[in-house]
């Protein structure tokens, strides 16, 4: 029988998925619950308890990101641009990029052989979502909770719209750095302090000295500040300062928030490009002048000289003006952080726009009291610091985005009626339709509907809204509002913990605000994964890892027309191209479904990030194989006519038969607590260490003989077919198409036709194996192992490859004698020893025999005599020990470290003592039998 393939659906790993469990009385009559074939590990494992188990497939329509790319290929492909297409043309064109690449998400999951419910997939600009989307942001305005105002936003400038807090990178700068950024002609360095001098209106030699890092926002500074109780400058309190660069005169104000030990201890106050300086300005009074424009070039405030200049060209020109005044005083290195857009890569700005926005504060409060009570549960653990933290300093959401993909915004102006809000503003209404919004601007105004000119907002709402309403519009809402209360755990996926956290936070706000009810109990934050440096995947960096290329494998040449058919520039098209040929000079070899799935599980979803490498998944496809072999085994002891026996009937009818069952019983232990405590290499390790090392290693090993010369026992054969069975529903959520593929050749036991797939057969619980457990027994054939391990080093040290010595075992312990008598069989077929037998304690050992201690007092004795020729074989023991001790001394030698380098380096120490202690006892053993036997018979 050859080890299949596993079966390739296409592939997946999504950007939203929900998966809703509950007790086995909801589920649906005759169906099963969604099931394919193979499943996710927590959903099978639920699905074969009997449970009800939902998982809703989904996707975002990530407005920002799919824009770009879209953008993008249009450039590339036909050199256009989407105001040269119109907003009708470029949404075809975004919707047919959708159809062909959108759905790599699903396919990446179906490869991966997750069972969702496929009828029930989602896409955040499907109908049902828009329209509660539509009715998510009318209530929320209607509830005072959505407003329109001007404020400071995060501003990409390539993007050209406002971007969310999560959608900024903080890079720390340690000094002087040159980046290159988009739109900007020649690179730029940050990491400066600049000095510029303001002078004091009416005394010609006095100034105040400001420091800045953004020196391109001098001509937007309106005021200098200062501490009120910095003695410096307390003589100029009310006075005037001359701008550098205009000569306007602006006001010297006192403001406690100002660090006076930091710098020269007075800032430039710059409201319309700093949130802080917008505080500050707001407490003074002070009129905020916008000086960079939309598209990261200049404003015409900043007069003829600077207007349309890109703003980091503009710093150099305002840097010479500065000199040529003699009002710079000087540039140094210094360390900060730089905001930097993660879409682009720009420098964001703070701009003040006119948006749309989310009252978070109240909302906020619930969220954080939902952690704080228990009413939500979020795991692992350490993310509820994160979340404390958040929603204890949270700011309203700006909802805007100046984008064309997306749910573009319902809510109307009203052309030509300004003031009817009482204050000269523009007024907007909202409504579900147009029609909805004229009624309410008639109401507004007085005046009949249809004499109003209503013009709809052109931006579109924030990705994150219509992804904040999943859970609810997934499964009806508005038109009904599920209740999710009956469901348990509630697992989500996205893209790393920090976005999913985020999300998260989104739901919960606006879940209970909408509907009353938190959207979940419990939240599974998973951790992302990256490449085995700890990086995180990049397409510019070519360590993005398909999942589809690891199941199927992929040749060097396709991974890089991978890279080519990508929207990467030349630049970092080279860069990928050389670090996927240095990460994988022979391609990726295939792996298979089973394997990826099984070395994703074996790392903890509650620790840190995951590192995957390839070399740890082709592990894993060993492992598969092994389970393979061995169910061949098994196969051909059961024949074509073997007569299962009832599990519930069965009793092991020797000491290994018993031992295997207890195994496999602590194996369903483990698997139990690994999936309740939400740690799943608990369940991946314990069933590595079943299938490998105990039913492998050890038992097939010691019953091979006994079933393959003589009359078979009828033990064996019962005890390895309930070990395949149950051992592949315990490994089925893990490896379902390899679990799937063996467990339907296996004979149908005694009690009629079985579950028609293995993803729904009954999960071995622990409670069901419980009588089979023999945690005494285990722990006595620990010793027997020991032994075993001792036999096998003696062998190895003496080169014994094929002859069968005979072997004694002494102990001082009756109990432990009779641990060893019962297992004398097994421990010579394991220890591929001859005749085995039991010295008596204080009897000395055999002339001519080797010896090896065992733990407690006991020894094992083995056989030298005529089977070893101690003078060929003491040279071969010197050489070997030269070479240790020289490894020894050179270690010696070395300079110690600290901290885990020394702990190697001792541990190797360590190893090298023992190894060579073994080599000088061999030696004393060959010397011996030297003296008593020097005509050695050939083995």
């Amino acid at each position: 029988m050859r080890s299949p393939r596993n079966p390739v659906r296409r592939k997946t790993s999504p950007s939203h998925c929900l998966l809703l469990t509950a007790p086995a009385t909801w589920r649906r009559p005759g169906t099963l619950g969604g099931c394919e074939r193979a499943s996710s590990s927590p959903s099978i494992r639920h699905r074969m308890r009997g449970d009800c188990v939902l998982w809703v497939p989904g996707s975002d329509h990530a407005g920002i990101a799919t824009q770009a790319v879209v953008e993008k290929q249009l450039w590339k492909e036909r050199g256009v641009s989407r105001h040269e297409l119109g907003r009708e043309d470029f949404l075809r064109e975004v919707w047919k990029w959708k159809e062909e690449k959108g759905g790599e998400i699903c396919r990446q999951l179906r490869a991966l052989g997750a069972s969702l419910d496929w009828d029930r997939e989602c896409f955040t600009m499907d109908a049902g979502s828009s329209v509660a989307v539509t009715e998510a942001f009318v209530r929320l305005h209607k509830a005072g909770l959505l407003y329109r105002s001007r404020q400071l936003v995060n501003w990409s400038c390539a993007l050209r719209s406002a971007i969310s807090d999560v959608e900024v990178d903080h890079r720390s700068l340690p000094g002087p750095t040159e980046l290159r950024l988009p739109g900007c002609p020649t690179p730029v360095t940050f990491g400066l302090l600049v000095s510029v001098a303001f002078p004091v209106d009416g005394e010609p030699d006095a100034e105040v000295v400001v420091g800045t890092t953004r020196p391109e926002t001098l001509p937007g500074d309106v005021a200098v500040a200062v501490h009120p109780d910095d003695a410096r400058y307390t003589h100029l309190h009310g006075r005037h300062l001359r701008h550098p660069l205009t000569g306007q005169l602006l006001p010297l104000v006192a403001d406690s928030a100002v660090q006076p030990h930091v710098g020269t201890g007075a800032v430039k106050v710059t409201p319309a490009h700093s949130p802080a300086d917008a505080e500050l300005g707001a407490r003074h009074g002070l009129r905020p002048q916008s000086v960079i424009a939309e598209d990261g070039t200049m404003a015409p405030a900043c007069g003829d000289w600077l207007q349309g200049l890109h703003r980091f060209v503009a710093r150099e020109k305002i840097l010479s003006a500065l000199r040529e005044r003699g009002l710079l005083r000087g540039l140094q290195s210094h360390p900060m952080v730089l905001p930097l857009c993660s879409r682009s890569g720009d420098v964001v700005e703070y701009l003040l726009k006119s948006q749309w926005f989310v009252r978070c504060r109240e909302m906020a409060e619930r969220a954080a009291q939902a952690v704080a009570s228990g009413a939500l549960e979020l795991s692992p653990s350490f993310h509820e610091k994160t979340w404390r933290l958040w929603f204890s300093r949270t700011e309203d959401w700006c909802v805007s985005r100046q984008l064309w993909w997306g749910h573009r915004i319902p809510a109307y102006l009203l052309v030509g009626e300004p003031g009817t809000m009482g204050h000269g503003e523009d007024c907007w209404v909202v409504g579900r339709t147009e029609a909805e919004a004229r009624e309410a601007a008639a109401e507004l105004t007085g005046r009949p509907g249809a004499e109003l000119t209503l013009e709809r907002d052109p931006d579109v709402l924030d990705t994150w809204f219509s992804s904040a309403l999943f859970p609810f519009s997934s499964l009806g809402w508005p038109q009904q509002t599920p209740d999710l209360t009956r469901f348990y755990p509630l697992s989500l996926l996205e893209t790393g913990s920090d976005l999913l956290l985020f999300w998260v936070g989104r739901m919960v706000m606006l879940g209970t605000q909408l509907t009353g009810q938190l959207p979940f109990s419990k939240v599974l934050l998973h951790a992302m994964v990256r490449d085995r440096q700890g990086r995180k995947m990049s397409k510019s960096l070519g360590n993005v890892l398909d999942p589809r290329d690891i199941i199927r494998g992929a040749e060097l040449q396709v991974l890089q027309e991978k890279l080519r058919d990508g929207n990467l520039d030349p630049k970092e098209l080279a860069i990928a191209a050389a670090a996927q040929r240095k990460d994988f000079p022979h391609g990726i070899p295939e792996c298979g479904t089973d394997a990826l799935r099984f070395a994703l599980c074996s790392h903890g979803a509650l620790a840190g990030d995951l590192h995957l490498s390839v070399s740890e998944v082709l592990s894993s496809r060993h492992f598969c194989n092994k389970v393979w072999n061995a169910l061949r085994f098994i196969f051909g002891v059961l024949g074509e006519n073997f007569m299962p026996q009832p599990a519930e009937e069965l009793s092991p009818a020797s000491p290994m038969d018993a031992w295997i069952l207890s195994r496999l019983a602590r194996t369903a232990r483990e698997c139990e607590r690994g999936f309740l405590a939400r740690e799943l290499p608990l369940a991946t390790h314990a069933l590595h260490h079943f299938w490998l090392h105990s039913l492998c290693d050890v038992y097939l090993e010691a019953v091979k003989p006994g079933l393959s010369h003589g009359p078979r026992p009828p033990g064996p054969p019962q005890v390895l077919l309930c070990c395949a069975d149950a051992g592949l529903r315990l490994l089925a959520p893990f490896m379902p198409f390899l679990a799937e593929e063996l467990w339907q050749r296996l004979p149908p036991g005694p009690g009629g036709p079985r579950a028609p797939s293995i993803s729904v057969a009954p999960y071995p619980s622990a409670q069901s194996l419980e009588h089979w457990h023999r945690p005494e027994l285990e722990r006595r054939f620990s010793r027997v192992q020991e032994a075993v391990q001792a036999l096998r080093a003696l062998r190895a040290t003496f080169q014994l490859t094929k002859a069968r010595p005979r072997v004694l075992l002494q102990s001082s312990e009756p109990g432990e004698r009779a641990v060893f008598e019962a297992f004398l069989e097994p421990l010579g077929t394991l220890g591929r020893c001859g005749a085995v037998g039991l010295l008596p304690a204080g009897a000395p050992a055999p002339s001519g025999w080797a010896q090896a201690p065992l733990s407690k007092g006991a020894q094992v004795h083995m056989e030298l005599q005529g089977l070893v020729d101690p003078q060929a074989h003491l040279p071969l023991l010197a050489a070997r020990r030269h070479k240790l001790q020289k490894q020894l001394d050179g270690l010696v030698a070395r300079t110690p470290s600290e901290g885990e380098a020394e702990a190697r380096r001792q541990q190797r120490l360590s190893a090298l003592h023992l190894e060579l202690s073994k080599l000088d006892q061999a030696a004393s053993h060959l010397q011996q039998l030297m003296a008593a036997s020097p005509s050695p018979r050939d083995p």
